[in-house]
């Protein structure tokens, strides 16, 4: 970690300004709580105190608990802290229309908040923004509309491209987004006061497992119904397969647009168990070719937002005090950026612009909460991608190996079913609000007494928890995971899941970055999906008998997208064809006696939809049939996976 320098101390009180109407470019205007430092006696910073200010646009309720050690923290230290409601959310004013993350409106509006902030009188007219997930993404928008007084951004988990990495991934639907949209729904304008339609949103997050099973859905079907305008964003994010003009507005990708982005220090932070790892990596190396102003990296072993969190525990696995920020390292962390940026406060010594957390070091026991020890340490690095890196091809073969040796065989496959009826089930991973209101028995609230208006999120947070576990966890089927059946085994046991495993290892290998796999398959539908994951096997010990099979990242390639997102291309059933896919950036060690593993097959639900293997339009087809699926292992058509190595320094 860098050493720390001289830094600003807290030496005010804080005084709140609440509900400040800011007027936009067309009049609409918008909630916003400032907290402003104050003196002992009262009296609040002027034009003859000057502070800068932090900024956080969010759809999540300004006055939500999670800033509460947060804002005190930086306004007792000679920050503004400002917190807005994005337009039609809770307290701002707007037509009720609201969008999810695809609000065209978001740049505009964050640069007229930015500037409005500039000319108060308490102001220096530096203004530095941060927050994640959402919150990540107003400030990207914002950042492309360039306005004068941005002056940094410390950006966190967040998407820079919602078909890529929010709404869909590899062609298929993320599903957690369908429950994300519900919880974006309590509180919304669209229904406002109408306990009715409240309650049907609530009954509905309740039984989340259950409506992620009914799809393909028509409009007007879901409790969706009752807020249009986001019934209209989940079908969009579901219907829309294709890449098209809609998902290239800026609003929806600002990757086209980063020429445009703002020329400002930034730190963009994320953890290798956030659904958003590999959005993050690449927007620090588009700003980092691009902009003169620094940029840094952070990537820690964190799940979705976890860079907050005191545990170490990401799912079922531990990952070490050392990985653990929490408040107590976050605060600090952002405010030593802020002072050097905002108030022109000394750099700290030996800063690096890219900050990993490379997992796998721990000794693999169960620790006394009952989670796999697998420990980790940070490092610091001058670059992303690591320029060491060595690249290593290991070649699938027909009997489930992984090695350094390409086939020698003319004819060699290997084939599965795969039953969109039976799909194989989500074992943790890099999930984003995969989320559920437990029911009153329990111990939830009953949904039959509806919150008022603008409690309902508040509600409906004190009471959730994940349909599925987000993180690490052993990959065996049990009674916790969604659509799991019984007899419950280890899911290479399936039949519909293709494992190919190095032997172990005789000694630790440092696996950091993207790993890329090139499958040749085929199959008999004319289109279906292969989904990739990078398993790493601990032998077997006294704490897990059967060994421990931990996930590290996983995603999916629907074939008709495996050239083209904007032009898809079916599969001439039993013709061999290559798709590659690239998993997310992971850091991890696999110990000497680990295997490094490589799963393939065609479903990870409810993580994304099925594929009903028919070529039917996406989102609409009316049956789902078996396919006979096919990776291909012989010296003409060589599965195989690119693994980037970092050698060893010993």
């Amino acid at each position: 970690m860098p050493t720390s320098q001289q830094s600003s101390q807290p030496t005010y009180g804080v005084h709140l300004l609440r509900d400040v109407m800011i007027p936009m470019r067309d009049g609409v205007r918008l909630a916003t709580d400032i907290y402003v430092p104050c003196h002992g006696d009262g009296t609040v910073v002027d034009g003859k105190e000057k502070v800068p200010a932090l900024l956080v646009r969010t759809s999540y309720d300004k006055t939500a608990p999670e800033w509460d050690d947060v804002f005190p923290y930086y306004v007792r230290r000679g920050y503004a802290f400002v917190i807005q409601d994005l337009r039609s959310r809770f307290r701002s004013e707007g037509d009720g229309s609201y969008f999810h993350t695809v609000n065209p409106w978001e740049g505009d509006d964050g640069f007229d908040t930015v500037e409005w902030l500039a000319t108060q009188d308490w102001c220096t007219g530096k203004i530095g923004t941060l927050g994640s997930s959402h919150r990540a993404i107003t400030q990207t928008q914002l950042a492309l509309r360039k306005p004068p007084h941005l002056s940094a951004m410390w950006v966190e988990a967040g998407p820079t491209n919602i078909y890529r990495h929010e709404a869909r991934e590899g062609g298929a639907m993320s599903f957690q987004m369908f429950g994300a949209i519900h919880l974006h729904a309590l509180d919304c304008h669209e229904i406002g006061n109408d306990a009715n339609k409240a309650r049907l949103i609530l009954d509905a997050m309740q039984n989340m497992g259950d409506w992620l099973n009914k799809f393909p859905i028509k409009p007007g079907e879901t409790a969706l119904k009752v807020a249009p305008s986001l019934e209209k964003t989940a079908l969009d994010y579901y219907y829309r397969g294709d890449y098209d003009e809609w998902w290239n507005q800026e609003c929806c990708n600002q990757e086209p647009y980063f020429n445009q982005h703002a020329d400002v220090p930034m730190v963009i932070a994320c953890g290798f168990y956030d659904n958003f790892v590999g959005a993050s990596a690449n927007y620090y190396i588009e700003m980092n070719q691009r902009n003169e102003s620094p940029t840094s990296l952070i990537l820690g072993a964190w799940c979705h937002g976890g860079m907050r969190a005191t545990g170490s525990a990401h799912g079922d696995v531990d990952t070490g005090k050392e990985s653990v920020w929490g408040n107590e390292i976050y605060n600090p962390e952002r405010l030593a950026f802020f002072d050097q940026h905002l108030k022109g406060l000394p750099k700290r010594e030996n800063e690096s612009p890219v900050r990993l957390y490379v997992m796998g070091t721990g000794d693999g026991t169960k620790t006394k909460l009952g989670n796999l020890n697998h420990g980790g340490f940070w490092r610091d690095e001058a670059e992303w991608p690591i320029q060491r890196t060595q690249y290593q091809t290991l070649f699938m073969h027909e009997d489930g190996s992984l090695d350094s040796f390409e086939s020698m065989e003319p004819d060699s496959s290997l084939t599965y079913t795969f039953d969109p009826d039976d799909p194989v089930p989500t074992i943790g991973g890099q999930l984003v609000g995969m989320f559920e209101i437990i029911p009153p028995e329990e111990g939830g609230f009953d949904t039959n007494n509806v919150p008022a208006f603008m409690d309902q999120w508040t509600h409906a947070r004190n009471n959730l928890r994940e349909v599925v576990a987000a993180g690490g966890w052993h990959q065996k089927e049990g009674p916790q995971w969604s659509n799991a059946k019984k007899p419950y085994k280890l899911l290479k046991e399936r039949p519909d899941v293709l494992a190919f495993e190095t032997d172990p290892l005789e000694d630790n290998v440092e696996v950091t970055g993207e790993v890329i796999t090139k499958l040749w398959i085929s199959s008999t539908a004319v289109d279906t999906d292969f989904t990739v994951k990078l398993i790493d096997v601990y032998p077997s010990s006294e704490d897990y008998p059967e060994g421990y099979h931990l996930n590290l990242v996983d995603t999916i390639r629907r074939a008709r997208y495996r050239d083209s997102w904007t032009d898809p291309e079916f599969l001439t059933p039993g013709q061999p064809v290559e798709i590659s896919i690239a998993l997310w950036p992971t850091a991890n060690v696999f110990k000497i006696g680990h295997r490094i593993r490589i799963d393939v097959s065609s479903s990870n639900f409810p993580r994304f939809d099925v594929n009903p293997n028919t070529g039917d339009e996406v989102g609409r087809h009316t049956k789902m049939v078996k396919a006979i699926n096919t990776v291909h292992t012989s010296s003409k058509f060589a599965s195989r996976v690119i693994i980037p190595i970092i050698p060893s320094e010993d």
